[in-house]
This record gives C-alpha cells, structure tokens and sequence, in this order.
C-alpha cells in the first residue's frame, strides 16, 4: 500500500533519458483548437474557444470545453460513451478519467495528441456520463477488474489491438491493471501517482491519522448517509467540488469548467458505482465471482512490464513521498519519472501539456 502521509518533495521536470522537446505544442493545440472551432461554426459546444481564457500550469493556453467527436459503442456489458480526436489511422492513445472527474480531464489533452498524429479514445468509465449498462440485472460494481474489463473490451469493441493507455486515479489504477495482465494490449504506460493497483487486504491496516484524514470521502461512502449524500444531486455536486478543491490547492477553475463535468455525475447508475468502488476497496462489499481470478492475480502486486512514465502531482495531498520511490520496483520495463512540483491531483487538465508530454516519451521508450 502507498504511505500518503506527507506530500511529495517537488523536484520539477528535468530532462529525464528520452524526454522530448514539446517546444511545438502550444502552436499545435492552437492549431488544433482553431480547426475544432472552425468545425463546429465557431460557436458549437464541441471544440468551441472560450474567450479571455489564460494559460494553465502546463504552459498550454485553455480554452477549449469540448471535443470534436463523440460517440458510442456496445462493449462488454456496456454502452461505451467516448469521446474522439486525430486521424483514424493514428497509433492509439486511450486517456482514463479518474474520481469526482470525467472526460473533460483531458479536454486539452486530446487535441495537442491529435496534432501529433494520434488516435485519441477519451471514454467515460462505467457510470459516468452516458456509457450505460446494456441489462438493468448487470451488478452495478465497480471492483477494479470490472473497470479494467471495460477497457479491453472497449479496445475489442472498437478494433483496437494495442494502445498507449494513460490515465490519473481510477484511471491510472485500471491502465496499471491492464498494463500488468495483459501488457500485449499495451504499447506504453503514463500512469499518474505511481502504482495503484489495490489489495483489498492490505488496505485493512490503518495509515497514519494525516493520511486517514485525507481519506475522509472514503469513510464516509461506507455509511448509509454517505450513500445517501452521492444520491442527492445537490450534495453529491457539493462533495465532488470540494474534493476538486482540497486536492487540487493551486488549480483555480471556475463554475462552468466543474459543471461541465458534474454532468456526467448525474447518470443514474452514479451513486451505486462510487459507493461500490469505495466500499469495496475496504473490503466493505462484494464483488463479482466472474473477476475472482483477475483479483487474485491483481492481490499478489504483478509487475508491470511495458514501457512507463510515472507522473507525481507536487500538490496532490495523496502523492507518496519519495519521488515515486514507493512504488519503482513495480516497474520493470523501460521507465523515467517526473514530479510535478506545483500540480494537483487532476494532473492532465491542470498541466495538459506535461501530460502529453508524458505521453510522448512514454511511446518512444
């Protein structure tokens, strides 16, 4: 289990072995940008620029409050929601959103990879805006191997043999898992705060009082009025805005970029999937007999073998310390690291730019 007692020591970017330059990519998200703009008439809602807006903590300027395509796709025992960006002959790049967050993680993100050529696949993750369960029997459980599961047939569904998975929280985690069980799958790895994947074991032994204070969302979801708080649109937006805020210290987003997203929490299978995930990380409920083996390869702590970048956000209070340290040995393929030393936890919206770079350096490893 990481130890998330203190913050990680910011160390900056550096220039790590086989970084890139990413000196073009402003121009390219400009580029990018003002062809979305085009498309949509200059006033559609995917791809449209908001005005007067400034540059975020990756250096690329914002703006953007959409994609330019989305679609769905029956995969596995869902109705995939995704969004879409570069050539459809592109080497793939599938970007995972993580929790209270959606897709428009990586609004930025998807344009300044598509302006390099790449197929970008940005889906919303079971529960989450409009992927929806095929059968209202289907168990409404979101263990960390159904959510991976998702991804892979996702993949299958959409022809896609191997990809760059990227990702941040439950992101980071299901591309770490899919990266670990079935690295085929996975040309590279941008895994943001390290390893993730969980032993539900483990996670029975207490942290240090900081650390579980942090965790306080966690608790919460484990009674019956934290259950009851995620099914009340009004209290479930109120407690996903403040976790933005306390992880997110120096991120200053405004009300139109969090209801953005706060949309996507208003599918209705939204309540019962993040009170599942999180009770069911504390060994609190049950998952599904079809995943035991996955888990019980998933509980001995597989290596990861394929190429990786691991990203630590400076400012995200669940970065462990010692400039990812805590989590190398996990690693064992071609491998660099970064610290971002004033980023939170939703590291590819605040820092777009870093990510891809991220992104970048990770496939040519």
């Amino acid at each position: 289990m990481i130890d998330r007692r203190t913050f990680t020591k910011a160390v900056g970017l550096g220039a790590g072995a086989g970084a890139l330059s990413l000196a073009g990519l402003p121009q390219a998200q400009a580029q990018a940008q003002t062809q979305a703009a085009e498309a949509a008439g200059a006033t559609g809602p995917a791809g449209a620029v908001q005005a007067g807006a400034g540059p975020d903590g990756g250096g690329a300027p914002a703006g953007r409050t959409g994609f330019a395509r989305l679609a769905q796709v029956r995969a596995g025992v869902l109705d995939v929601g995704y969004a879409e960006d570069g050539p459809a002959d592109g080497p793939v790049v599938i970007c995972l959103h993580g929790w209270p967050y959606d897709i428009h993680s990586y609004v930025d993100v998807a344009p300044l990879l598509a302006a390099q050529g790449y197929r970008v696949i940005v889906p919303y993750l079971r529960g989450h805006g409009t992927t929806r369960f095929l059968s209202a029997r289907t168990p409404r459980n979101a263990q960390q191997a159904a959510v991976a599961a998702d991804v892979v047939a996702l993949m299958d569904a959409l022809g896609i043999g191997r990809a760059v998975l990227a990702g941040f929280d439950w992101g980071s985690r299901t591309a770490g898992i899919i990266a670990a069980l079935w690295p085929e799958r996975v040309t590279a790895l941008v895994a943001v705060s390290g390893y993730l994947i969980t032993n539900v074991e483990q996670q029975h032994e207490p942290l240090g009082a900081a650390a579980e204070h942090t965790w306080w969302y966690q608790f919460y979801f484990a009674t019956e009025r934290g259950r009851r708080a995620m099914e009340d649109r009004d209290k479930r937006r109120g407690l996903c805005r403040l976790v933005w805020e306390n992880v997110s210290p120096t991120w200053a987003f405004d009300d139109a970029v969090f209801e953005r997203t706060a949309a996507a929490f208003d599918n209705p299978d939204y309540p019962a999937i993040v009170i599942h995930n999180y009770r069911w990380r504390l060994g609190l409920a049950d998952g599904e007999r079809r995943y035991d083996r996955l888990e019980q390869r998933l509980a001995a702590r597989p290596a990861i073998p394929v190429p990786t970048v691991t990203l630590d956000p400076g400012r995200d209070p669940f970065t462990a310390p010692g400039d990812g340290s805590a989590y190398r040995r996990y690693f064992t393929g071609p491998y660099l690291h970064r610290t971002l030393a004033d980023v939170g936890h939703n590291l590819p919206q605040e820092a777009p730019a870093d990510f891809v770079r991220a992104v970048l350096d990770a496939d040519r490893l």
